[in-house]
């Protein structure tokens, strides 16, 4: 089990408190296991945000860099992991647009996508590289991750925090720096927002709607947005994100509840190790140099 940071669990913050300490010190080894605790949510919440795993990449090494180079400001007022996902946050709302990530998206133009795509048998097993099901898998993973784009960023930022990784109100108000009420409040109309599109134009939620995954590969990957040589978010094991991101305890109804489980039945990525990239980069001319421009 991967043990979730937003779990309110005290000894995780201990011990990530004397890794601090030690690392403050100059013990790389606590810094490297500090990076291999909390890398592997950054990159998934990376991976949320900006769509494409290339891009979330770049974006959570951005991150960790920031990290090692501001670690040493952390003075314990709070715990480690409110200061560390707040400069996530931070990161994550103000850092330049991903080549992939579109200036602009509405739910009307991503719906107009979907409703231009036709609507075709699955490709004969025989002709694609990969498991028939698993392109299906992908074609609903992508179609539905696409759709976190159509909100702003601090909208989508305060659904994957609140819906997908099961975020509390009051973890997810220091976190944005806001209060309990109006957290709520961003996440009611990003959950407003997202799921009035999903009700009028998703298969998956409603059985009213003609849009179905599997009639959707073909096209897809004659759009260039599947590559069934590789795919990027299926994969034939997986960890859902349903089972490592805490039980939510709030008042959603059973309704909202559906919605959201869409996405968290998403794969929870490995994604890379980046502790040999920032091995590196602590080792190398550039750490001495960044650490002066803090």
């Amino acid at each position: 089990m991967i043990q979730s940071p937003f779990l309110d669990v005290p000894a995780t913050d201990v011990e990530d408190r004397e890794c601090v300490r030690l690392a403050q010190e100059g013990d790389r080894r606590a810094l490297e296991l500090l990076i291999g605790r909390h890398q592997r949510w950054i990159y998934n919440l990376a991976l949320r945000m900006v769509y494409h795993p290339e891009d979330a990449e770049d974006a959570t090494q951005e991150i960790l860099i920031r990290v090692i180079t501001k670690l040493s400001t952390f003075q314990g007022r709070s715990s480690f992991r409110t200061w560390l996902y707040r400069l996530v946050v931070n990161h994550m709302l103000n850092m330049k647009r991903r080549g992939r990530e579109p200036v602009t998206l509405s739910f009307d133009e991503y719906g107009r996508g979907l409703t231009d795509t036709p609507d075709l048998d699955l490709p004969d097993p025989k002709t694609v590289p990969a498991d028939v099901q698993l392109l299906v898998e992908e074609a609903k993973i992508g179609c539905t991750s696409g759709m976190l784009l159509c909100l702003d960023r601090e909208q989508r930022l305060v659904y994957i925090l609140g819906e997908i990784l099961g975020v509390s109100d009051t973890l997810g108000a220091e976190l944005l720096e806001t209060s309990r009420d109006n957290f709520r409040q961003k996440l009611s109309r990003a959950r407003r927002d997202l799921h009035r599109f999903m009700h009028g134009q998703c298969g998956l939620i409603n059985a009213a709607n003609p849009c179905r995954c599997a009639k959707k590969v073909q096209g897809f990957i004659k759009a260039g947005y599947l590559n069934p040589e590789r795919p990027l978010f299926a994969r034939a094991h997986v960890v859902r994100i349903r089972e490592v991101a805490p039980k939510r305890v709030s008042e959603l109804e059973a309704l909202d509840e559906d919605y959201a489980e869409i996405h968290r039945s998403h794969p929870f990525q490995d994604g890379p190790d980046f502790i040999a990239a920032m091995r590196a980069f602590i080792t190398g001319p550039g750490f001495t140099s960044a650490l002066d421009t803090e």
